[in-house]
């Protein structure tokens, strides 16, 4: 049943250096001369998107495409030493009838305000724009997460647009798969880019786990790996799985993706393709450092559909997320919002839960009916469930503190909680306004 619904303004908080690089943006845009006016070809690379690294302290990875074929770079400066310009070359290939390319910038300085722009050869060359690397430590920072974002030709949800004016200095957007409805069809890409604007797919670093709409049955979108390129750390044994599944350390986070999409893969080959996730991820959660664990994949363990009993990934990888104590599983398909935990992981207080934090979250103007079913029959305790309201999420995260803020295009807020840890604990504090769900 869809709980009461509460009204109220979100948190808000304030950044300086955020603002300061804002202005500094604007002034990069204005002052620096365009390719136009130095009487380079006006024909622009467009799309260009900054994704996470390994390592984004250190490096920057940005895609791009053109109509015109050409040797592709990326120039890169301090934007206190603008005239101190560093040229990355890039990859490139040719996809329906355009050229897409990626480049990384390296041995970048930590906590850095960069300008960048991307062009080859004299032939086309971007505005400047700008990022700012991330700090070697935990420094506090507030991100985005976006469930399905895909449309049905209704346009993408206003809960986007909402997100992103209300955290104007995020860090970064993550999405959990179904980007678009159809992966292979480029008009709906740019519905995406549009929906973002280019100020934030420029601006703002993206870190996406692919969705089964980026599939077509057990053809994956080439356009997938085009624009959100892996970040070279993931499964080495195979090429789909490489390309897909990968971890991105920011600021006290390890942001990891996985592929849930095992149904495309021969029946034979699905245990093993899940598997080879499952030791990956085992590795990469035994090794983290980081202060925090956010693991996002598309398809949920514990399905809001009765009908979708995810059991093959709940099998492979429920257990190690729950051994290492992730934070935060993120997770979208279901086209309804809710959170939960394991039964094995409450405590005496009804309001305080130990353990990962199970989240399924839907930005699409579609929606579907929801139950608490698959939560129950597995043992897992549904707190919050919400079905007709698209929403984004906002996190922050602060030393051993992170909170967590579901609100809608509107302004509601359909659920809260805050993380809180210490040498030898960990907390999930529940305040659900919008109600606990019920089945």
């Amino acid at each position: 049943m869809e709980s009461e619904e509460a009204v109220r303004v979100p948190r808000r908080w304030r950044s300086p250096l955020r603002f300061l690089l804002a202005v500094l943006t604007v002034v990069v845009m204005f002052v620096v001369p365009s390719a136009a006016a130095t009487g380079v070809d006006a024909v622009r690379p467009d799309r260009l998107l900054l994704y996470a690294t390994e390592d984004p302290a250190t490096s920057q990875a940005v895609t791009w495409r053109s109509e015109v074929p050409f040797d592709g770079e990326l120039e890169v400066a301090p934007i206190n030493a603008p005239n101190d310009v560093t040229t990355f070359p890039a990859q490139s290939r040719d996809e329906g009838g355009y050229t897409y390319f990626r480049a990384t910038a390296t041995e970048l300085a930590p906590q850095t305000a960069y300008r960048y722009r991307v062009g080859g050869g004299g032939i086309t060359s971007s505005r400047w724009d700008t990022f700012t690397t991330a700090s070697t430590g935990a420094d506090p920072f507030r991100f985005l997460y976006f469930g399905d974002t895909q449309h049905g030709g209704e346009g993408i949800d206003p809960s986007v647009a909402a997100g992103l004016t209300a955290v104007p200095d995020a860090d970064m957007a993550v999405s959990v798969g179904d980007l678009v409805d159809d992966g292979h069809d480029d008009a709906q890409w740019q519905d995406w880019y549009d929906a973002f604007a280019e100020s934030r797919t420029r601006g703002m670093r993206h870190f996406a786990a692919v969705g089964n709409h980026e599939y077509d049955d057990d053809d994956f979108s080439p356009l997938w790996g085009l624009q959100f390129p892996e970040t070279g750390n993931g499964p080495a044994e195979d090429d789909q799985l490489r390309e897909t599944v990968y971890y991105s350390d920011y600021q006290g986070v390890r942001f990891i993706a996985l592929n849930s999409n095992y149904r495309t893969v021969p029946e034979e080959e699905r245990e093993e393709w899940l598997q080879t996730q499952a030791r990956w991820l085992d590795e990469v959660l035994t090794t983290n450092t980081q202060t925090w664990t956010a693991v996002m994949f598309h398809h949920p363990l514990y399905s809001g559909r009765p009908a979708r009993n995810n059991v093959d990934i709940r099998q492979a990888w429920g257990d190690i997320l729950e051994e290492h104590d992730v934070d935060l599983v993120l997770q979208g398909h279901d086209h309804s919002y809710s959170r939960g935990n394991l039964e094995a992981n409450q405590t005496d207080d009804e309001g305080v839960h130990t353990g990962p934090v199970y989240v399924i979250a839907n930005s699409s103007p579609k929606t579907y009916p929801s139950s608490t079913e698959n939560w129950r029959v597995y043992d897992a305790v549904p707190r919050v469930q919400d079905v007709a309201r698209p929403a984004y999420q906002v996190i922050e995260v602060d030393g051993n503190t992170l909170e967590y803020e579901s609100v809608t295009a509107q302004g509601h807020v359909l659920d809260e909680f805050s993380i809180v840890k210490d040498a030898t604990d960990k907390r999930v504090l529940d305040n659900r306004v919008a109600g606990s769900a019920e089945s």
